[in-house]
């Protein structure tokens, strides 16, 4: 069954975008020579602090030398940015400019600080100016951009891929985003060797956040249920469509037989590079496709963490990494999912776990499969396991509702109630 009325007059068209890619080992050594082809002179690397201890943002900058370029490294990047973060690193940026390219270094939070930073050194106006509504005004960028070179060294945010830059605003105690398709990486550079020295915690929550991508991809509402828009009303979300789900797909084949194996080896260079391949696919899936139900949840569960310390992350400051926040309500999400489109849940959930018994119920299906793996890469039992009860609830449901972009590409219409539901069963996951 369809959630949704046959519009009066249905979507006939779908976009798809992504950056030019560049993968494999060795990859990362020739950030240099694809820049010299810009003809980019000064060269602004951004990266956090624990990225910038592993020396990769160093060589990345180093090797632009010979091709006459200077390189500059910011590495005050935040693990999960803030608007305060972001604005710290544009203020750097805009000091010490101009620049002619911008290249990030790290996980999705150095990414997405680059994004930041290369909006507000190209375009007039403040941070809040492009921040998405109903948190800020939803501008969009007048001028072009820099070019932006992406080289993710954790597997999982898929940044690199897409059009979107996620932060906390903290006054409002939310996570939101900025999303225009200029934001979008000119290039993506994926190298497997950057990410074996990303530890087995990182390794699970920022896989969760691959798999929750492509899984909320391939469910999301179908292009053609949305009423038709004018060219100027597209928006890099459309829905799901038959290019993204064939994204999203592969990237599920990619961790049934990699994600349980890098939690467990980091050293295991195969499975490395299976993970590094299923991010970048599942980017490009949800990156036109959209995301729906449990990132809409992830941010207020994010953004509200109070005492919560996960393994393998920095420990000066409480949080709940993303792609963990993601994971927590995304068994009870697809099960208030399921009826809007039974055989895709099936189907992705065989993709997943090709070995699994089906249920007896086949709504249980996806969120059996996806508890089991949650319990064998040590991912926690629910958000009464990260420090919230049944007295959050209503504040996270405030938090969720604020996410109207994400949750338009949900399969079904979601009200504070079901979203309320879906938290109380999420307190405890098994």
């Amino acid at each position: 069954m369809s959630a949704f009325h046959s519009p009066a007059h249905p979507e006939s068209v779908f976009t798809y975008g992504a950056p030019h890619l560049k993968f494999g080992t060795g990859a990362s050594d020739e950030i240099g020579y694809d820049l010299a082809q810009t003809g980019a002179r000064r060269v602004l690397v951004v990266t956090d602090p624990g990225v910038a201890a592993t020396g990769h943002p160093q060589r990345v900058a180093d090797q632009m030398d010979r091709f006459g370029i200077e390189a500059h490294v910011f590495d005050g990047a935040h693990v999960e940015p803030t608007d305060e973060s972001l604005q710290a690193a544009v203020d750097w940026a805009r000091e010490h400019g101009p620049w002619d390219a911008i290249v990030a270094v790290g996980g999705g939070s150095s990414i997405d600080t680059a994004k930041a930073v290369n909006l507000l050194t190209t375009n007039p106006g403040e941070l809040m100016d492009y921040v998405n509504k109903p948190v800020g005004e939803g501008r969009a960028p007048v001028d072009p951009l820099h070019p932006l070179v992406a080289v993710p060294t954790t597997t999982g945010t898929g940044s690199e891929s897409t059009t979107i830059c996620v932060l906390d605003v903290l006054a409002q105690k939310v996570k939101t985003g900025i999303s225009h398709a200029r934001l979008r990486p000119t290039l993506a550079v994926i190298d497997p060797a950057l990410t074996r020295t990303q530890p087995a915690g990182v390794t699970a929550a920022s896989g969760m956040d691959i798999l929750c991508h492509a899984l909320e991809s391939y469910t999301a509402r179908p292009y053609t249920t949305f009423e038709r828009k004018r060219p100027e009303e597209r928006v890099p979300y459309c829905g799901a469509n038959p290019i993204a789900d064939m994204w999203s797909e592969k990237a599920l084949s990619l961790l049934a037989g990699s994600f349980r194996t890098a939690v467990r080896d980091g050293e295991d260079t195969e499975a490395r590079g299976r993970m590094a391949m299923a991010a970048t696919f599942a980017g490009m899936g949800f990156g036109n496709a959209g995301v729906h139900i449990p990132h809409a949840n992830a941010y207020p569960i994010a953004g509200r963490v109070q005492d919560f310390h996960p393994k393998d992350y920095p420990a000066d400051e409480p949080m709940v990494p993303h792609g963990m926040s993601v994971a927590l309500t995304a068994p009870e999400a697809f099960r208030f999912t399921f009826d809007a489109d039974p055989e895709r849940h099936l189907r992705a959930a065989r993709l997943l776990d090709p070995r699994a018994e089906q249920t007896d119920d086949p709504a249980e299906f996806l969120p059996t499969v996806l508890t089991a793996l949650m319990r064998d890469i040590d991912i926690p039992g629910g958000i009464g396991a990260v420090g919230y009860d049944e007295g959050d609830i209503p504040a996270l449901v405030e938090g969720t509702m604020k996410q109207q972009r994400l949750l338009a590409t949900a399969p079904k219409d979601v009200t504070e109630d079901d979203v309320a539901g879906i938290f109380r069963r999420s307190l405890t996951l098994w």
